[in-house]
C-alpha cells in the first residue's frame, strides 16, 4: 500500500517545476523548523500563585521563640497547606524563529518527497446540496483510494462548505492554502486538493521555489 500510485498524482512538470531549483535541506533544518512551529503556538499562559499572590494573612501565626514550635514567618510560605507555590511556572512568551530561507526550503523539500512518491492527488467532488455533507467528502476520497490513509486536504479560505465537510473525517486534516507549515505537512501520507482549486494549489507550491 505504501508503495502504491494513485490514478491522476500530480507530477512535477504538471506544476511547471524544476528539479534544478530544489534545496537540500539537512534533517536538522527540518527539526528545527517543526520545533518551531510548535513553539509558537504555545499560549504560554500558565500560571501559579507564588507566596505574595495567595490570598492569605502575611501575619506572623506566633512568636519567633518560647512555643516550642518551629519558627514560622506567614501562613503564606509554601510549606503550609494553602501557602504559595515554589518556582512555579509563570506566563512567558515563547517564540523561535526561523529565516524565511530555512522554512521555504523545507517546505519545497516536502512538495518534493511527495512529488516523487506520487502522492499529491486532485479530487473532485460532486455535492449534492450547497450545505456541508461528510458523505460526499468521503466519497470524493473512497474514488481515488485515499478514504484510509492520512490526507492533508488543502482548502480555499472561503469554501466553507468544503471545510466542514471533510473536517469530520479523521483521517484528513483540513489546511487552507495560506496556513503552511512544516508541522501540519509532514502528518499527512498523501496531499489532496479540490480539481477547482488547481490554481490556488500552484500559486502556494509556485512560492516556495
Amino acid at each position: 500500500m505504501a508503495n502504491e500510485t494513485k490514478t491522476g498524482a500530480v507530477t512535477a512538470k504538471t506544476l511547471g517545476l524544476s528539479s534544478k531549483t530544489r534545496r537540500k535541506v539537512s534533517p536538522r533544518s527540518f527539526a528545527v523548523a517543526v520545533r518551531a512551529q510548535l513553539q509558537n503556538w504555545r499560549q504560554g499562559t500558565v500560571a501559579c500563585k507564588g507566596r505574595s499572590d495567595v490570598n492569605r494573612t502575611n501575619k506572623k501565626p506566633w512568636k519567633q521563640k518560647g512555643t516550642g514550635r518551629a519558627r514560622v514567618g506567614t501562613a503564606r510560605s509554601p510549606l503550609w497547606r494553602g501557602g504559595g507555590v515554589t518556582f512555579g511556572p509563570q506566563p512567558r512568551v515563547r517564540k523561535l524563529s526561523v529565516s524565511k530561507d530555512v522554512r521555504r526550503s523545507v517546505l519545497q523539500e516536502l512538495l518534493w518527497d511527495k512529488l516523487e512518491n506520487s502522492r499529491i492527488i486532485p479530487l473532485e467532488i460532486n455535492w449534492q446540496s450547497d450545505a456541508p455533507k461528510t458523505a460526499d467528502a468521503y466519497k470524493a476520497l473512497k474514488n481515488v483510494g485515499l478514504d484510509c490513509e492520512t490526507v492533508v486536504l488543502f482548502v480555499a479560505p472561503h469554501d466553507h462548505r468544503s471545510q466542514s465537510s471533510f473536517a469530520n473525517l479523521k483521517n484528513v486534516s483540513v489546511l487552507l492554502f495560506d496556513q503552511p507549515n512544516a508541522y501540519d505537512l509532514s502528518r499527512g501520507s498523501y496531499w489532496a486538493f479540490l480539481q477547482e482549486d488547481d490554481k490556488l494549489f500552484k500559486e502556494m507550491v509556485g512560492a516556495w521555489n
